[in-house]
């Protein structure tokens, strides 16, 4: 496939690393948890979206192809009968995209490339099974966050834009208005960073990076939006600087923090670390048995309060916040992949989906964590 300079360059920084990348190790005894194969999507894709959509059901929405190019197929994966039971198009083809769930059960599309950064969004309804306009950003943009607030908005920060830029704007959609507004911007500019609600509605932003190659510059900061303000303020700093990593909200109120890389993709984290909004402090736990990065969107809290990591590595593991320590799932997907997908369905299934290997290759493989 023919790919312009544009998409040749945003496909490279998404393939940085993979081929030299070492990680930091540790040993751990595994679980009686597994992960194992429960079916195929219809299409291979990495960078896409999982998101759950009632009951068994999963929707995965657009994505990228080994060729670089971006997708404009979705599918719905039903996990009681572990099969694919429609599909269809989007829109418009979109990966590096975010799809966010709404209080009415929604999923609200935002953004991401398909040659261009987009500024247009969608919604997918479940009862329809279809996908309506949605307005469109103040900013065209992908690798951004969105995040669901208290009040039934989103929140959108960051990512790339027009001529690669890296982006400190900022902006919130409301579904009842359809209007995005923009709010004042981060301090940095900030992509490949996470953003995790906070049990008292403000948003905890963290980590990412500016700039690429030899100007690379990975954060230690966060910055912390409050939602009343429609200001974001500094945050206190991680313990370790690093992008592409994952942070999930655990159910006692702290914030997970999980792997990552170094500027130059060359040792992938194995590190971790939690938010204790009491002390206002990161403090470092024990670390994961393997480094992962590129692994956003790719870890769910379990209904138990266990966190299920399972990008970046053949074997999942499993962090119990009672003990801060991670112990591997048994099971194994068939190669470690990276920018795949992740969704905690209604049911309590735990998925994974989607990504690339260490070669470029696209799976269309989706796997099941149970007890």
């Amino acid at each position: 496939m023919v790919m312009k300079s544009r998409s040749c360059a945003l496909l490279a920084s998404l393939l940085v690393g993979s081929m030299a990348g070492h990680s930091q190790t540790t040993a751990t005894t595994p679980t009686a948890s597994t992960i194992e194969l429960a079916g195929r999507m219809r299409v291979a894709r990495s960078v896409a979206t999982a998101t759950a959509i009632g009951g068994h059901r999963m929707l995965i929405a657009g994505g990228m192809t080994e060729g670089g190019g971006a997708l404009r197929e979705f599918e719905i994966f039903d996990a009681s009968t572990n099969r694919i039971v429609a599909s269809g198009d989007m829109d418009r083809a979109r990966h590096s995209h975010s799809a966010t769930r709404l209080r009415d059960g929604r999923v609200l599309i935002l953004g991401g490339y398909d040659g261009s950064y987009l500024k247009s969004a969608a919604i997918f309804d479940p009862r329809t099974g279809r996908f309506s306009d949605a307005g469109a950003m103040n900013v065209g943009r992908s690798g951004h966050t969105a995040t669901l607030l208290h009040d039934g908005t989103v929140l959108i920060v960051g990512g790339v834009g027009d001529r690669w830029s890296f982006l400190s704007s900022a902006e919130v959609y409301d579904p009842r208005t359809r209007r995005f507004v923009a709010v004042a911007p981060m301090n940095s500019a900030r992509e490949s960073h996470t953003a995790t609600l906070l049990p008292d509605g403000r948003v905890m932003i963290a980590g990412g990076h500016r700039d690429r190659r030899e100007n690379i510059v990975v954060y230690a900061s966060t910055e912390v939006y409050d939602p009343a303000r429609r200001r974001f303020s500094a945050g206190p700093m991680l313990t370790t600087a690093r992008h592409k990593h994952e942070a999930v909200a655990l159910a006692d109120g702290r914030i997970l923090v999980l792997g990552g890389s170094d500027p130059r993709d060359r040792v992938q984290l194995a590190s971790a670390e939690v938010y204790d909004a009491a002390a206002h402090a990161w403090v470092a736990v024990s670390p994961m048995r393997a480094g992962r990065y590129k692994v956003r969107d790719t870890a769910v809290r379990l209904p138990d309060g266990r966190v299920l990591v399972a990008g970046s590595g053949q074997v999942a593991e499993l962090f119990d916040p009672g003990t801060n320590i991670f112990s591997p799932v048994s099971g194994r997907l068939d190669q470690q992949y990276e920018f795949a997908s992740a969704a905690l369905l209604d049911d309590g299934h735990a998925l994974v989906l989607g990504g690339y290997d260490r070669r470029g290759h696209s799976t269309d493989g989706i796997w099941r964590f149970r007890e």
